[in-house]
């Protein structure tokens, strides 16, 4: 039996900016990089239609270590910047998911 992480990142903002962010991860080349990253199982982002200014990133990992090295990566930092830019709060919700 393998165990996958799956986090949910609810990312909230105003006047379209989470929409903004989640294009500009997309159009950087940001996404692509942490989708081909070793250890990542998927990265999307999802829009909840009762709320124009949130969006839902779902990532999911094979285990915690691959976690760590993401959390490590340069990547993080432009993320954080992003985050930044946009004026956007964050809230986290984490999975263990047993297959």
């Amino acid at each position: 039996m393998s165990e996958t992480i799956t986090i949910h990142i609810f990312y909230t903002g105003q006047n379209g900016s989470t929409r903004a962010f989640a294009d500009e991860m997309t159009a950087s080349g940001l996404v692509a990089r942490i989708r081909a990253e070793e250890g990542n199982l998927g990265y999307a982002y999802y829009y909840p239609a009762e709320d124009p200014e949130t969006v839902l990133l779902i990532d999911r990992w094979r285990d915690q270590g691959a976690i760590d090295a993401h959390h490590k990566s340069e990547m993080m930092s432009a993320i954080a910047e992003l985050r930044k830019k946009y004026h956007l709060k964050m809230r986290v919700e984490r999975f263990h998911n047993a297959d």
